[in-house]
């Protein structure tokens, strides 16, 4: 069972293990060597909305940076079975992503919260949206009518989101965060001083100027390539899909006590 209340980082890091949010994850390696493979091929739909260019047509290059941000297992002979995420590394990166919301909450930014994986980490935005709002942040409402080739861009608990088929979609697409700050920039609104998202809504975020933190996992390189760029300022490994999301909430209240916002 998730623990209650706000984890002390041990306590954390043993909930993320026991949870496989970290640890022996169930994404298997052959995925993670395929996707970094695709990338590493000019696939742009693992791009996540980033533009790379050239600049990673090695797949060990990718491998390597995987090995170093998130823990995977770094011996490229180790083709088969199972992978992992460091839970160190996870905790790290929340830290660092603490970091950032505590100045948005400082400055009273204008914050846009999306995401790519509503059936997993929908909850860990709209808590933090909360969060922030209640520190005096602005929330950004996306602009009506937003489509993309997929389905409808909407906005559900201050969490922007896919939505095709009357079911909220999951995508690694850039085109939905792209429809948002096309739009805003149409309408003469400001755009946000900082997203927080996942997938290719992080990522184009980023790649557009904006100041962009997200969650990913061991399977999706792009935003943790972003992030050694920096062109992404946190990306936080985790398996973004686990049996429950409720598995999440510990990590949630860990990173908004970090954040001086609980």
């Amino acid at each position: 069972m998730p623990i209650s209340g706000t984890p002390s980082r041990a306590e954390l890091v043993d909930h993320l293990v026991r949870t496989r949010i970290a640890g022996d994850v169930a994404t298997p390696r052959e995925n993670n060597l395929s996707h970094y493979r695709k990338l590493a091929n000019g696939d742009r739909h693992y791009w996540l909305g980033l533009e790379l260019g050239d600049r990673w047509s090695d797949e060990q290059d990718v491998l390597a940076v995987m090995a170093e941000r998130v823990g995977v297992n770094d011996d490229p002979e180790h083709r088969y079975g199972q992978d992992t995420i460091d839970p160190e590394l996870t905790v790290a990166a929340l830290d660092r992503l603490a970091g950032r919301l505590r100045k948005a909450a400082d400055d009273g930014q204008r914050v846009l919260f999306a995401t790519g994986h509503p059936g997993g980490l929908l909850d860990v935005h709209r808590a933090t949206a909360s969060a922030l709002r209640t520190a005096g942040c602005e929330i950004v409402v996306i602009p009506d009518g937003l489509t993309t080739d997929e389905g409808y861009v909407m906005q559900f608990a201050d969490v922007a989101m896919l939505e095709h088929g009357a079911t909220l979609w999951h995508t690694h697409s850039g085109e939905p965060m792209k429809a948002i700050l096309t739009a805003l920039e149409r309408a003469g609104r400001p755009l946000p001083d900082l997203v927080v998202a996942d997938h290719g809504w992080a990522g184009y975020a980023g790649q557009h100027g904006v100041d962009s933190v997200g969650y990913a996992d061991c399977n999706d390189p792009a935003l943790f390539i972003a992030e050694a760029e920096g062109t992404v300022q946190v990306t936080v490994p985790l398996d973004d899909h686990v049996v429950s999301p409720r598995h999440y909430d510990p990590m949630t209240a860990y990173l908004l006590a970090e954040a001086g916002l609980s």
